[in-house]
């Protein structure tokens, strides 16, 4: 199977970052990508941490545990960083995780209802791990697994590989499927994840990040001002399914196209918010693609002028409010407490492949899955 380094690409521009935790770097030609162990899993096997540092000195952090981001660090108004995901210290708390922290997702992100869909005339049980659906890819999504690394670097710009080969019947989905992983820390402090995937049996695919941030590194994310270039939604059921509506968000809470701060509406009387306890649905954007990225959301934090940026050739955003964080997991020196962190995961809708109107997750045998995504970081 030819090797193709294009498809989903998730890029996250930063500025200038330490990593204080790490050895220091020399300041006259630093290596571009360092690795160091990150610790065994329980199997025994070894995970690596690897450190991009580009010439600006923006360091991120990933594990090729799960092809999870582990550490971004970016400058507020006044130059001071801060590493704005949560996340762990070792493989081991990432094993033992239940919050997909900074986590590759797959093979399907989000939930599929009643864990099964049908394809070409057969139905497809998969693993349900989120009471009757399935989420995230299912007991052993993609963010829990060991990727195989190239590690592949040229002079002046730090470039990691991963692959992932996800076997005909695993978690219940068909098909063999080759997933590559690139993350690309770009001299213009952008980290550029790009996924493309190819399969030997028609299945479905839909793959995304699973960062939470907090761009003031710390509290609650409820002043953090947030911008959805979004006028409707896909509002779910008791179980969190999408009922196949694409509703307007006119008149209600998930009206996110003015800059509105989280925490505003969060807590109005409203059956779609309740059922999310907060923010956890998915936005249909409005610009549709033509291959290239599109601005689908802003957020920014007032206090210290940090900026995030999602710009995607998704048709969606799930943006969830951190409502499952409840203080039970630590990591970084931090406890993560509730909606002390958002997410905002670039995607196709939700229970796609049991909705026909909804935009096709199918990958067929031999096509090659690709879409783009751009984190942008910035202060202001």
């Amino acid at each position: 199977m030819a090797r193709i380094w294009g498809g989903i690409a998730i890029i996250i521009a930063v500025g200038v970052m330490l990593c204080p935790s790490m050895q220091p770097l020399r300041a006259e030609n630093p290596p571009p990508i360092r690795r160091q162990s990150f610790g065994k899993q329980s199997d025994g096997k070894e995970a690596d941490l690897y450190i991009l540092r580009n010439k600006n000195g923006v360091e991120v952090s990933i594990t090729n545990y799960g092809g999870t981001i582990v550490s971004i660090k970016v400058p507020d108004r006044k130059g001071a960083f801060e590493d704005v995901v949560a996340g762990y210290d070792n493989v081991q708390d990432y094993a033992a995780g239940k919050n997909h922290f900074g986590g590759t997702i797959g093979r399907y992100a989000n939930r599929i209802a009643q864990a099964q869909f049908a394809l070409n005339g057969m139905a497809y049980k998969l693993a349900a791990n989120n009471g009757e659906n399935h989420l995230h890819g299912g007991i052993t999504g993609f963010n829990k697994v060991l990727w195989s690394v190239d590690d592949v670097t040229n002079p002046t710009l730090p470039v990691l590989h991963l692959r992932y080969l996800s076997r005909d019947g695993e978690e219940g989905y068909p098909g063999n499927l080759t997933v590559f992983l690139t993350f690309t820390l770009t001299n213009k402090n952008e980290l550029k994840i790009d996924y493309e995937a190819t399969s030997d049996k028609d299945t479905v695919i839909n793959l995304t990040n699973h960062s939470y941030f907090n761009l003031a590194g710390s509290g609650n994310i409820l002043g953090h001002q947030l911008t959805l270039f979004a006028s409707r939604f896909t509002p779910v059921d008791s179980g969190l399914i999408p009922t196949g509506e694409l509703r307007r968000v006119d008149g209600t809470p998930f009206d996110f196209r003015k800059s509105t701060a989280i925490g505003s509406r969060i807590n109005e009387n409203d059956e779609q918010v309740k059922r999310g306890n907060g923010y956890d649905l998915n936005w249909v954007l409005d610009v549709k693609g033509d291959g290239k990225p599109k601005l689908g959301a802003r957020v920014i934090e007032p206090k210290t002028g940090r900026v995030l940026e999602v710009w995607t050739t998704e048709p969606a955003i799930q943006f969830y409010s951190g409502n499952s964080l409840d203080g039970s997991s630590h990591g970084k020196g931090k406890t993560y407490k509730f909606r002390s962190a958002f997410c905002l995961e670039t995607q196709h809708y939700p229970d796609s492949p049991n909705h026909a109107n909804f935009p096709s997750t199918l990958l067929r045998r031999g096509a090659h899955y690709h879409s783009e995504t751009i984190y942008k970081f910035y202060a202001k």
